[in-house]
């Protein structure tokens, strides 16, 4: 088995990390999973101490809403989480918020995922605002929790063909269109809503606006009932003549025709890498569970041997684990690549893809070899396997995510490859 050694100064990160999902997560999963859309106050605490470890540097700058850097005296600046890149001239290889936030959302998803998504200011809008946002957009949404809203009811994976305009008027744009499947959409203090500022040119006009909650043109439409992920809400919005000042939105406001989507787009190859983080945690928390179920029926896996010569549980165990670890090592390779300015596009592409199809295939093995324990609700086996979809899905579909790594690798553009 591969084993990566996490680097010293994440390591109190990571045991606290573990210490949430196993204390405070796990024992109140199946309550938010039954109570779908009541927020969880237990998160109110942690969301708290995170806020506390970010002010103190003793979170190393992880979480999705850092939006400031800190400095390392061993291995330089570490960036804002979902920022892609590092400015300064200091070539030394960095390990920073991004990888520290993949390891710390792989630690508190081994209890679960929705739960995860839920923690106040950790959304992905915020991962969003610290990839595109310049420093007095980064200073004023500070500690603010931001969601995204991307999908729409005719586009689905094809952001290139969304719908929703802005139009500028004077200090203003004015917002109309439709978003669905916004993640924490309800309960976060800011939306960034991606609009075009002109349907004619395609997705070189496309742009990322911060709409406040309670902008009076953004009218909440429903909260959706969902297979998985029941503790975090999903929400759908009308936008209707949603006027929002001309400084919310996010990067250059220029139309360009060559590469102009490219900064909508950082915001998936820095948010990428934190999705896979996820699938990896209930993976890991399948195939733990799943080990100690079968060890207490007799069933034991010899690491040292090859498969075929072990029973078929015990070779299927070790097939899985096989599956993550190829998965784990994508993931912080895109994760790094992001803290060390390196183009990770298609890497962040790989790891979601890896780690998507992987925890699907595994959460379903797992609850296929533990039987009638895995398919009841004695355990949490059924649950994360109904969990585990959406991580194949958002932030880019399976075949989106081919698709990407397809163009990546041939040389070829959307219009060449689709």
């Amino acid at each position: 088995m591969i084993d990566l050694e996490v680097p010293r100064k994440f390591r109190p990160l990571v045991e606290q990390a573990r210490g949430m999902a196993e204390e405070v997560f796990r024992p109140i999963s199946r309550k938010y999973d039954l109570a779908e859309h009541e927020y969880p106050r237990e998160l109110d605490l942690i969301s708290a101490v995170i806020d506390g470890m970010g002010s103190s540097g003793a979170g190393q700058g992880a979480g999705a809403s850092n939006t400031t850097r800190a400095t390392d005296d061993q291995e330089g600046v570490v960036a804002a989480v979902g920022s892609g890149r590092n400015t300064r001239e200091d070539k030394r290889v960095k390990n920073g918020s991004n990888l520290s936030s993949v390891l710390s959302i792989l630690e508190t998803c081994r209890g679960d995922v929705g739960l995860t998504l839920s923690i106040p200011r950790q959304g992905l809008g915020n991962a969003a605002i610290a990839a595109v946002a310049n420093e007095e957009q980064k200073a004023r949404y500070a500690g603010q929790w931001a969601a995204m809203a991307i999908t729409e009811p005719e586009t689905g994976s094809d952001s290139g063909a969304i719908r929703t305009t802005a139009v500028k008027d004077g200090d203003e744009y004015v917002l109309n269109g439709e978003k669905i499947y916004v993640t924490s959409g309800e309960r976060a203090e800011l939306v960034v809503v991606w609009a075009t500022l002109d349907r004619s040119l395609g997705k070189q006009a496309i742009k990322s606006f911060v709409v406040r909650r309670d902008n009076p043109g953004m009218k909440l439409v429903r909260l959706e009932h969902k297979l998985g992920i029941r503790a975090s809400d999903t929400a759908a919005f009308h936008l209707d003549d949603c006027r929002v000042p001309a400084e919310d939105l996010l990067g250059d406001p220029e139309i360009k025709t060559a590469g102009g989507f490219g900064g909508a787009m950082q915001t998936f190859d820095n948010t990428r890498p934190l999705v896979a983080a996820m699938a990896l945690g209930l993976t890991r928390a399948c195939l733990d569970t799943t080990t100690e179920l079968l060890e207490k029926a007799g069933v034991t896996v010899d690491w040292d041997k090859p498969a075929y010569t072990q029973c078929a549980a015990a070779a299927k165990l070790l097939q899985m684990e096989a599956d993550y670890e190829a998965a784990h090592a994508l993931t912080l390779r895109a994760a790094w690549m992001a803290d060390n300015g390196k183009p990770n596009s298609m890497e962040a592409s790989m790891a979601k893809a890896k780690a998507g199809r992987t925890c699907v295939n595994v959460a379903l093995a797992c609850v296929e070899l533990a039987g009638a324990t895995g398919y009841s609700e004695r355990d949490l086996l059924e649950k994360w396997a109904r969990d585990s979809k959406i991580l194949d899905i958002f932030e880019g579909t399976q075949q989106i995510q081919l698709l990407v790594i397809a163009r990546r690798l041939l040389g070829m553009s959307s219009s060449q490859l689709k």
